[in-house]
């Protein structure tokens, strides 16, 4: 696990929060569809945020921030109810329709829904973690060539690992079900079914993110077949990012503030003391899911993310443009606009950090 880049702002939210509240009750419910935008009590100081987010390792600042209090303690009085997807895409839908106000979550979806809505949905408001995702296989499995007539499994269609697989799989030769072809299998299912039909032999292999990837090779047998770092510039690409309804941003910045500050200061934690927070972040797993993971796979999945709030924007352009190869857009997307990134980069100026780039995609 790697940590960019505002160290010394980072611990500094983290002290200034620890004396803002002596204790925080986070309440881990779905999100009532009658609180709207969050029950705005006064202007811009909604009543509550209701939050989605994964049992990921990949979500490990989301993760951590609801289980410790943090983000609850950052927020203060607005009360924080969480949800919890197995993929980006049913996050989505929750934030569009109303469910619930922000969520962290891969960048494809975010990018669909604010392309599809013609900007009206979501802003990026801060990356979370880069890296973590990879296409694992059976062993026999050694060339991309051997995945045709294979059946290979991702999160959910339209996800960040599906667009990644796809696009692979265009750049080598073969097409899937989206693009007019049928060389390779593509299954859309919950991570866990991935994990026990590829132990039954009943798919070859997924595309997955952390901790699932590591769960195929140390808990099934499972090899990598590709590190999806080898495929983009500078070894990183976003894999969770925290997105907010546009219309819950507007009418609540003070609120989103303090949720990136909870972000950040849960980011701090996670520095402070690698080991301690990998072990409060398994633990949290395991509460939400019903079972922690083995000591091995964490220690595999958290060596392969990077904890940064950075949402890496650069990358953007050519996330859409995958989604094209992908043959789930029919046009390269427009993404101008699709950052907001003015409220991080107040946080992070504030102590004479280094403010992060929107890389021409919107407001920093």
């Amino acid at each position: 696990m790697t940590l960019l880049p505002s160290r010394r702002s980072l611990r500094r939210a983290a002290a200034g929060l620890a004396t803002a509240a002596l204790a925080a009750t986070v309440l881990a419910a779905c999100g009532s569809s009658d609180a709207g935008t969050g029950g705005s009590s006064a202007a811009g100081n909604a009543s509550a945020l209701r939050l989605g987010y994964f049992a990921n390792v990949t979500h490990a600042a989301a993760v951590l921030g609801v289980a410790d209090g943090e983000f609850q303690t950052a927020l203060g009085d607005t009360k924080l109810e969480t949800q919890v997807f197995n993929a980006g895409p049913a996050a989505i839908e929750a934030l569009n329709a109303g469910s619930i106000d922000a969520a962290f979550l891969g960048p494809s979806p975010a990018i669909n829904s604010y392309v599809k809505s013609s900007g009206a949905s979501l802003r990026i408001v801060a990356g979370a973690t880069a890296n973590g995702a990879s296409l694992v296989v059976k062993p026999e499995i050694t060339s991309v060539e051997q995945l045709k007539g294979k059946k290979i499994a991702t999160p959910q269609l339209g996800g960040t690992q599906d667009v990644a697989l796809r696009k692979y799989l265009f750049d080598n030769g073969m097409k899937v079900q989206t693009n007019g072809g049928s060389d390779v299998d593509v299954v859309n299912q919950d991570n866990s079914q991935t994990l026990d039909l590829f132990r039954a032999g009943q798919v070859d292999g997924g595309w997955l993110p952390e901790p699932w990837a590591s769960r195929l090779v140390i808990d099934a047998g499972a090899t990598v077949l590709v590190d999806e770092t080898k495929l983009w510039p500078d070894g990183q690409f976003p894999t969770t990012i925290l997105i907010v309804a546009k219309s819950y941003l507007d009418a609540n910045p003070t609120v989103v503030e303090n949720l990136i500050k909870g972000e950040l200061a849960t980011i701090a934690t996670i520095e402070k003391d690698p080991a301690a927070a990998s072990t409060a972040i398994n633990k949290a797993i395991g509460d939400l899911t019903g079972k922690p993971l083995s000591d091995e796979v964490m220690e595999r999945s958290f060596a392969n993310i990077v904890i940064t709030p950075d949402p890496l924007a650069s990358t953007y352009q050519a996330q859409g443009e995958h989604a094209v190869d992908a043959g789930l857009l029919k046009t390269a997307p427009d993404v101008n606009g699709i950052f907001d990134l003015r409220i991080l980069n107040k946080v992070l100026t504030a102590d004479g950090e280094k403010a992060v780039s929107a890389g021409g995609l919107g407001q920093e």
